[in-house]
């Protein structure tokens, strides 16, 4: 085996799959929606003990069982309602997600903080790994790790990266006297963004092909911290 080059490493052997506008869509779609993923991941427990939930990280560990439970779910979902409509769901979870943690609070709509815990196995499975088994089949098999690769410089590198800061910008922003933060407006931010990213897949994602099979397609982006 020869010495692998930083364009095998990046996945940039796949560029050429870029011509195709839904693999693009899927692509663009990817980078955008970490930008709004990252306030979950960077801010979910900040905001939880803020508001005064008890054990926000126990709490947390919710969206991990349910992102279990909904990866065993996938193969009838993605039987009966296909690539596009999986994942547009999983997009549409982290809109309604965000809007419950906004109207949320710590004692009698705690209820809507749970909601939006338990649907991190929708927004995580529905889109990301559908996605990832989409780039599996859509790809040649002489350029699947390449393409794979390549999703996970896009999320993984260069939209996590930009979700952190832009995420941390917004917080920053919303910070409020005495130390605390404006929650409910910074959860409609990327609620609203992700709604924006979820509307032009909409338009213009069109897979080709039937339903694909369940590939063990590797992870690119992390599951919910614990």
């Amino acid at each position: 085996m020869g010495p692998v080059s930083v364009r095998a490493a990046l996945g940039l052997d796949a560029l050429a799959l870029m011509k195709d506008r839904s693999f693009a869509t899927l692509v663009i779609g990817s980078f955008l929606l970490c930008i709004p993923l990252q306030f979950y991941y960077a801010f979910t427990n900040l905001f939880l003990n803020e508001i005064g939930v008890a054990e926000p990280a126990t709490k947390m560990t919710l969206g991990q069982m349910s992102e279990i439970g909904f990866m065993l779910l996938m193969p009838w979902f993605l039987a009966r309602l296909g690539v596009k409509a999986t994942m547009l769901i999983g997009m549409a979870a982290w809109t309604v997600r965000y809007v419950l943690f906004a109207q949320g609070n710590a004692s009698d709509l705690a209820w809507m903080l749970y909601g939006g815990i338990l649907l991190h196995g929708i927004c995580y499975d529905f889109f990301f790994v559908t996605g990832q088994i989409y780039v599996d089949q859509r790809a040649d098999v002489r350029i699947r790790a390449a393409a794979q690769g390549f999703i996970a410089f896009v999320t993984l590198g260069a939209g996590m990266f930009i979700g952190a800061w832009a995420s941390g910008r917004v917080v920053e922003a919303y910070t409020v006297a005495g130390g605390g933060h404006d929650w409910q407006t910074i959860w409609l931010i990327p609620a609203a963004a992700a709604a924006v990213v979820a509307l032009l897949f909409l338009v213009l994602f069109r897979p080709r092909g039937g339903t694909p099979r369940l590939a063990t397609a590797p992870s690119t982006v992390p599951t919910a911290p614990a």
